[in-house]
């Protein structure tokens, strides 16, 4: 019997955390993430779930996101897992599992808690000292919110968008907060 979906009240701003199975990696190669990237995007527009930010670690990612139902995000990320563990296993000749269960959840109902979630999640690369700054880590949604560079992933989060007038001056001020 299939479990059912995992209910995240729309509207409210999720912290989602997806690790590969016994840590492994997810992740082998540029390809990989592109994939997962491109199949991430397709699913959020899909189920109407906008991305705040991102990072895709080797062996796990986290996301920032806001559905706009009650069954978006499970939606999406059952279908991106899905067809992300079909193509891996398909591509690297395995079979079996590559996620560590259900993805996690964790609710932000405090808004002035959105914008210390993003930073955590964009410094996951620095904390794991692979990079010395955010800015380093090609695979994170840094560049977009405080370097102004474009993604189709990225919708900016209220949050985000109180901090000045226009991208630029938020992203100057997100700067700032590091």
């Amino acid at each position: 019997m299939a479990r059912s979906l995992r209910q995240c009240p729309a509207g409210m701003t999720q912290h989602l955390i997806q690790r590969g199975v016994n840590r492994q990696p997810c992740f082998i190669d540029t390809q990989d993430y592109v994939a997962y990237a491109s199949w991430l995007n397709e699913y959020a527009r899909t189920f109407d779930v906008h991305i705040h930010a991102w990072v895709f670690m080797t062996n796990h990612v986290h996301l920032l996101v806001t559905p706009h139902t009650d069954k978006s995000i499970s939606q999406m990320m059952q279908c991106l897992g899905r067809r992300y563990v079909r193509y891996f296993n398909h591509r690297y000749e395995r079979s079996g599992t590559l996620w560590e269960g259900r993805f996690k959840s964790l609710g932000i109902e405090d808004d002035s808690y959105v914008l210390a979630c993003q930073r955590y999640i964009e410094l996951n690369p620095v904390r794991a000292g692979m990079v010395k700054s955010a800015s380093d880590y090609f695979w994170s949604s840094y560049k977009v919110n405080a370097l102004i560079k474009s993604s189709l992933l990225w919708t900016a989060h209220r949050s985000y968008l109180s901090l000045g007038e226009d991208h630029e001056s938020c992203a100057r001020a997100y700067r700032n907060l590091f």
